[in-house]
C-alpha cells in the first residue's frame, strides 16, 4: 500500500527528500494519485540489527555526538524542536562531549580510512539512507533513498574549536572536504565501541552499540509530487 507523507513533524527530513516541503505539496500529490497518475516511487529503508531485534529507519541513524544532541533536542518544547531545536542544542553539547573509541567495519571488512586501528577516537558516525537530518542538515549529501546503499559519514576526534568550525559547514554539505571527515558508501556497516553508546535513528532512541546496519531495497512505496 502506498504511503503519503505529510510534513507535520519537527524535522520532516523524509518528506523533504521526496520533495514534500509543505502540507499543500502532499495534498497536491494525493490529488494526482487519486486521479490516476502513477506518481509513486519505491524507496529503500535502513535496518538496525542486534542479535535479538531489528529496527527500520528512513533517513539517518547516528552514534556519538549527534545522538547526544538529539536526546537533548527531544526534551525541548515542540515549537523549539520544529524551529531549529537541533542547532539550538548543539553548542552546549560541543562543550560537554569527548571523543570516544570506535571501530567501524564495512561489508565485513575493517574500513582502513576510518578505523585502521582496532578502536579509534571518534566524534560521531552517521549512517544515512537520505541526505539530511535535524531539519535539513546535509550530513550525507550524496545519499539517495533508492540507490541500494547506505552512506557513512564518520568524524574523527577533534577539539572543541574545530568542532564549532565544522558545524556550520554541515548545513550546506561542505564538511566532506575537511580532513577529519571520512565518507563511504556501502551496503553493510558494523559499529563497535569500547562501552555501550546510544544509537538514535530518525530522532528516536533505538538501542545501544554494538550494532549492524544494512539496507532493504525498494521496500516502501511513497506517493511523490511528480
Amino acid at each position: 500500500m502506498p504511503l503519503l507523507i505529510v510534513p507535520c513533524g519537527s524535522a520532516n527530513d523524509f518528506a523533504r527528500a521526496r520533495g514534500l516541503r509543505q502540507s499543500k505539496d502532499s495534498v497536491n500529490a494525493w490529488r494526482r494519485f487519486v486521479h490516476g497518475e502513477k506518481n509513486i516511487r519505491q524507496v529503500d529503508l535502513g535496518i538496525i540489527a542486534q542479535p535479538n531485534s531489528s529496527h527500520y529507519f528512513c533517513c539517518v541513524a547516528g552514534v556519538g555526538l549527534d545522538s547526544q544532541i538529539t536526546r537533548r533536542a527531544n526534551d525541548l518544547p515542540r515549537w523549539f524542536r520544529k524551529h531549529g531545536g537541533y542547532a539550538l542544542t548543539a553548542p552546549r553539547e560541543f562543550l560537554r562531549f569527548a571523543p570516544f573509541p570506535m571501530k567501524i567495519s564495512l561489508d565485513g571488512n575493517s574500513a582502513d580510512g576510518i578505523s585502521a586501528a582496532p578502536f579509534k577516537p571518534m566524534t560521531l558516525a552517521a549512517v544515512a539512507n537520505a541526505p539530511t537530518y535535524g531539519g535539513g542538515m546535509k550530513i550525507a549529501p550524496h545519499a539517495k533513498l533508492d540507490d541500494g546503499k547506505l552512506d557513512l559519514c564518520a568524524v574523527r576526534g577533534m577539539d572543541v574549536f574545530k568542532l564549532f568550525c565544522l558545524f556550520p559547514t554541515v548545513f550546506l554539505g561542505r564538511h566532506l572536504g575537511i580532513e577529519a571527515v571520512e565518507y563511504e558508501q556501502t551496503e553493510r556497516i558494523r559499529i563497535e565501541t569500547e562501552h555501550p553508546l546510544d544509537v538514535y535513528a530518525d530522532g528516536e532512541f533505538v538501542c545501544q552499540t554494538p550494532v549492524e546496519f544494512s539496507v532493504a531495497r525498494d521496500v516502501l512505496k511513497v506517493i511523490v509530487p511528480g
